[in-house]
């Protein structure tokens, strides 16, 4: 009889404790940012690419049109006002003390003397600096108002600005910041006057002048005012001009919402005669009002006249005659017709450089300084 087989030993388990269990783990990879970025525009991509497309397309046609630029807003009456008279008048006597220190960069100082009456002297230290990327210019009177402008242009077409007035607690103090940008068919301001980024106070400004053919350009500029936190008033004025074919006139029109018109002509008659009509028109419910200027400029070799008649009988005239390089001088008078009054100045200026120049050698070429 066979024998039956051995039974089967139990080999004893080893005893694991908790501290022996070891548990899967699981990486999970996080996308990069690069990856999240990638996946994020490629979902926005049907709808980002009609816009692109049609942008590129527009900056194609108007490369094509080589459409000039015909200015900005800030000087859409640059013409007019230098044929004026307006920004070159002055009362009683002026004197004039300019020391150029540098040609190139531009450096120099200026003593300025006012005599108009009791109450109405007043004398002017001023410096200017100027250069191909910046320009600064600062004065000080005997009143305590400090003024000061700083350009700077950071690359071709872009110019940062900053005007700014400290007066004594009696006068007014401002500051106000710009940026200008001027493309090959179309500029853009932006202007902020006193403004406050606590509470959001101030005087906000947003132009632009674009290029539609040749000759004709228009423009919008908004202005946003909150003198206090309580009170905003917002408008938007419209701006068109018009140049002649060969630049010789030049046609605008400002209007703006509240019943506020401008419209301005220029036009170069000859090598030294041009001539400018400017007419404000004030159509408001509670006031109508107008007033039309005719101007007139004769320039010269040496010297420079210019005539002004206005709609309320004021008769201005300013003649400016330099007697040599470094002395001139200016008489202005006005006469007022209507209201029996007249207004007479008469200017010296006197300006001498650092070192005496060769008369044999050409003159320095002033840098183009970021205005």
């Amino acid at each position: 009889m066979a024998e039956a087989a051995p039974a089967p030993v139990p080999v004893p388990m080893p005893h694991v404790t908790d501290t022996q269990l070891v548990t899967p783990s699981i990486t999970v990879q996080r996308p990069s940012i690069e990856a999240t970025l990638r996946s994020y525009y490629s979902a926005l991509d049907p709808v980002l690419r009609p816009v692109t497309d049609a942008w590129q397309a527009l900056r194609e046609r108007r490369k094509a049109l080589n459409l000039p630029n015909l200015g900005t807003v800030e000087k859409l009456q640059a013409e007019v006002k230098m044929v004026q008279t307006t920004n070159f008048q002055f009362e009683g006597a002026r004197a004039d003390l300019t020391k150029a220190l540098s040609m190139n960069p531009i450096f120099q100082v200026t003593h300025a003397f006012t005599l108009a009456g009791v109450g109405k002297n007043a004398y002017n230290f001023g410096a200017v600096y100027g250069d191909n990327m910046r320009f600064y210019q600062a004065g000080l009177d005997d009143t305590g108002n400090v003024t000061m402008r700083l350009n700077r242009s950071w690359m071709p077409g872009h110019i940062s600005k900053i005007q700014a007035q400290l007066a004594p607690p009696s006068g007014q103090t401002f500051v106000q910041m710009e940026y200008d940008w001027q493309g090959t068919d179309s500029s853009m301001n932006f202007k902020a006057l006193n403004p406050s980024p606590v509470n959001g106070t101030g005087i906000y400004v947003a132009n632009f002048l674009q290029t539609l053919t040749h000759r004709f350009a228009i423009g919008a500029e908004a202005v946003f005012q909150r003198p206090s936190p309580e009170v905003e008033e917002a408008s938007i004025g419209y701006l068109a001009k018009l140049v002649g074919d060969k630049k010789d006139w030049i046609a605008s029109a400002q209007w703006q919402p509240q019943g506020v018109g401008q419209f301005t002509y220029w036009q170069q008659l000859s090598e030294q005669v041009d001539v400018a009509a400017d007419l404000q028109m004030i159509m408001m419910q509670q006031r109508r009002d107008a007033q039309a200027t005719l101007s007139a400029r004769y320039s010269f070799r040496m010297s420079s006249l210019r005539a002004q008649l206005d709609s309320l009988g004021k008769l201005s005239s300013v003649y400016e005659a330099r007697i040599s390089p470094a002395f001139a001088f200016t008489f202005s008078g006005e006469i007022d017709h209507l209201n029996g009054d007249s207004k007479f100045g008469l200017g010296v200026s006197i300006e001498s450089g650092s070192e005496a120049m060769d008369p044999t050698l050409p003159p320095p070429v002033p840098p183009t300084v970021p205005m």
